[in-house]
C-alpha cells in the first residue's frame, strides 16, 4: 500500500507524540504519570490514524459518485445508439463530457477505442479499472449486446433503467437505516456510562464494603495468624477489578462497528470505519476518566 504524504505525516506526529510521552513518563515528570500515558496513546491514535480514515471516507465518496455518474454515462449511451451512432463511436463522441469522477475512465475508453482496440476488450478494461460490481454487471451487458447486434438500443435501455433502480434501492436503503445507526452509537454511549459508573461508583464501594467485612471477621476470630490476611484484604484496590473494563469497552466498540457497518453500508469491510471511531472513544473516555476522575 502507497502511503500519502497526508498519511506519512500522521504516522510521524503520532511516533513523535508517544516518543515524548514516554521520556517524560521515564523521568517521572510530576503531572505525568502512567494514566496520563494511556490517555496520551489514544490521542496519538487519532492523530495517527485519522489520515487513513478521511482516505477511506473519500474512497467510498468517489465510489458513490462513480456509480452515480455512470448512470448519465449509460443514458447518454443508449442516446447515442438510439440515433444509430454505434456503441463505439457513441463512446469516443462521450469523450469530452464531464462525468466527474468518472471521466479520467471515460477518457481511457474512448482513447482505447481510438487507437483501434475492440470495444469487448475496451470494456473489459475499463469494468476492471473502476472495479465496482454494478458497473462490471452492467459492462458485460453492453459488451454482449455489442457482439451480439440485434436491437442494441433495447438492452441499453434495460441496463440504464436497472443501473437507475439500483441507484434508487441504495438511497432508500441508507435513508432507512439511518435511524439504527444513530441507535447503535447511542446504545454503545450508553454501555460507556454503565461501565463508568460501575468502575467508579459502584466498585469502590463494594470493595470497600467487603474489605470492611472481611477484617472485622477475621479479627472476631481472634486468631494471631489471621492478622495478615486481615491487612491484605484491606487493601483491595477497586482498579484491579476495573482494569477489564477497558478491555470488555474495546471488544464492544470493534465489534459494534462492524455491525453498524454490516447494518448500514451491507459489507462488514464498511465497519471499519465505524470500529476505528468506537474503539478510539472507548479509549478516550476510559483512560482520561482513569487520569481526571481518580
Amino acid at each position: 500500500m502507497k502511503l500519502t504524504k497526508t498519511e506519512i505525516i500522521g504516522i510521524i506526529a503520532a511516533l513523535l507524540i508517544i516518543v515524548v510521552s514516554a521520556v517524560l513518563l521515564y523521568f517521572k515528570v510530576s503531572f505525568f504519570d502512567i494514566k496520563m500515558f494511556y490517555f496520551i496513546l489514544g490521542i496519538a491514535a487519532v492523530i495517527g490514524g485519522m489520515p487513513f480514515f478521511m482516505a477511506l471516507l473519500l474512497e467510498e465518496r468517489r465510489e458513490l459518485s462513480i456509480d452515480q455518474m455512470f448512470l448519465e454515462f449509460s443514458r447518454d449511451l443508449v442516446e447515442g445508439v438510439r440515433s444509430g451512432t454505434p456503441i463505439s463511436k457513441s463512446i469516443l463522441n462521450m469523450r469530452t463530457k464531464d462525468y466527474g469522477s468518472l471521466s479520467p475512465y471515460v477518457e481511457k475508453l474512448a482513447n482505447q477505442i481510438g487507437i483501434g482496440i475492440p470495444v469487448k476488450d475496451a470494456l473489459d478494461t475499463f469494468a476492471k479499472d473502476i472495479e465496482s460490481p454494478v458497473i462490471s454487471r452492467a459492462v458485460s451487458l453492453i459488451r454482449e449486446a455489442e457482439m451480439s447486434g440485434g436491437r442494441i438500443e433495447s438492452i441499453l435501455e434495460s441496463v440504464s433503467y436497472s443501473i437507475s433502480q439500483i441507484e434508487k434501492l441504495k438511497k432508500e436503503r441508507k435513508a432507512a437505516i439511518y435511524t439504527l445507526t444513530v441507535q447503535g452509537y447511542i446504545i454503545f454511549f450508553i454501555f460507556i456510562a454503565i461501565m463508568l459508573v460501575m468502575e467508579f461508583k459502584i466498585l469502590p464501594i463494594l470493595t470497600n464494603l467487603g474489605a470492611t467485612g472481611l477484617s472485622a471477621g477475621l479479627g472476631d476470630v481472634g486468631v494471631s495468624g489471621f492478622g495478615g490476611a486481615g491487612a491484605s484484604a484491606g487493601q483491595i484496590n477497586a482498579q484491579d477489578f476495573a482494569k477489564p473494563f477497558l478491555f470488555l469497552l474495546i471488544t464492544q466498540g470493534f465489534f459494534a462497528g462492524l455491525i453498524i457497518g454490516k447494518i448500514s453500508e451491507g459489507t462488514v469491510k464498511g465497519g471499519f470505519k465505524h470500529s476505528f471511531i468506537l474503539v478510539l472513544i472507548a479509549w478516550l473516555i476510559s483512560t482520561g476518566a482513569e487520569k481526571f476522575l481518580t
